[in-house]
C-alpha cells in the first residue's frame, strides 16, 4: 500500500523534478533541500527514488500478471486437451525452464532493446512455464473431478470447460503465484537495469541509479547506492 501511495502522488511527495540537474548539488551530501544528496549531475536522489517507485511497481503488477496469466491459461489447455499437446507444450515449458530466468531476460532484452515496455515483455516470457508448470498440476486433479465429466456429459464445449469449470478453481493457486513472481520481477528489473539493459540509463530507475553510484561514485559518495539499494531491498522484503 506504502509504495501504491508513493507511486501515484510521487509529484506530490518529490520535492525535485527528477530529471533537472543542478551543477551545485553535484555529488552533494544529504542536506535540507536535496534530502538524500544529489547524483553525479545534481539531481535530486529522493525525487528519483519516489519515481523509481513507478517504475517498480508499474513493471512489477503488468508483467507478473501477464505473464501468470498466459501461464494459467497454458496450463489448462495442456491438461485439458492432453495426449500430444500436453506433451509437446511440456517439452517446450522444460526448455524454457532450463536458462536461468536472468539469463533468457538478458537474451530477450538484447533483441528487443532498452526500455520499460520490453523489460516487461522480457519478464512476462519468463514467467510463463514457471506458471504453467505450477498450474498444470492443479488443473490435472481439477479435470478428475466429477462436475468436469458431468460438463462434458451435456455436451459442454473445450473453452467453456476451461473457462467456467477449470481456470475459476485455479484461482487461489493463481493469486500466490502472481505476488510471489511480483518482488521477483521487480528484483529483475533492478537487475537488467543494473546491467544496462533494462530501462533507459535517463530513466529513474532503483537498478540505473544502483549501477551508476556502485561502478563510479562508490568512494566519492557512497550514499548514491546506498539509497535505492535500500529502496530495492525494504519493497521486496
Amino acid at each position: 500500500v506504502g509504495l501504491i501511495i508513493v507511486a501515484i502522488f510521487a509529484p506530490l511527495i518529490a520535492n525535485h523534478d527528477p530529471y533537472r540537474t543542478n551543477l551545485d548539488a553535484v555529488n552533494s551530501s544529504p542536506t535540507s533541500d536535496n534530502w538524500l544528496g544529489g547524483d553525479q549531475l545534481g539531481r535530486d536522489v529522493f525525487s528519483r527514488i519516489v519515481y523509481g517507485a513507478r517504475i517498480s511497481l508499474y513493471v512489477g503488477i503488468v508483467s507478473s500478471f501477464v505473464g501468470s496469466t498466459i501461464g494459467l491459461i497454458i496450463g489448462v489447455a495442456s491438461v485439458h486437451f492432453g495426449g500430444r499437446f500436453d506433451i509437446l507444450v511440456q517439452r517446450v515449458i522444460d526448455a524454457m525452464m532450463a536458462f536461468p530466468i536472468l539469463i533468457l531476460a538478458i537474451a530477450i532484452m538484447s533483441v528487443l532493446g532498452a526500455s520499460v515496455n520490453n523489460v516487461i515483455i522480457a519478464l512476462s516470457v519468463v514467467y510463463v512455464p514457471s506458471t504453467a508448470r505450477v498450474i498444470r498440476s492443479q488443473a490435472m486433479a481439477i479435470n478428475e473431478m466429477d462436475y468436469i465429466l458431468a460438463a462434458r456429459a451435456v455436451g459442454a464445449g473445450n473453452w467453456r470447460i476451461m473457462l467456467r469449470h477449470m481456470i475459476p478453481n485455479t484461482f487461489a493457486l493463481y493469486i500466490v503465484v502472481v505476488t510471489f513472481h511480483l518482488g521477483g520481477a521487480i528484483i529483475a528489473e533492478a537487475a537488467l537495469s543494473f546491467l544496462g539493459v533494462g530501462s533507459p540509463i535517463d530513466t529513474p530507475s532503483w537498478g540505473g541509479m544502483l549501477s551508476t553510484a556502485s561502478r563510479q561514485y562508490v568512494n566519492l559518495a557512497p550514499w548514491l547506492a546506498v539509497f535505492p539499494g535500500l529502496a530495492i531491498a525494504i519493497v521486496v522484503f
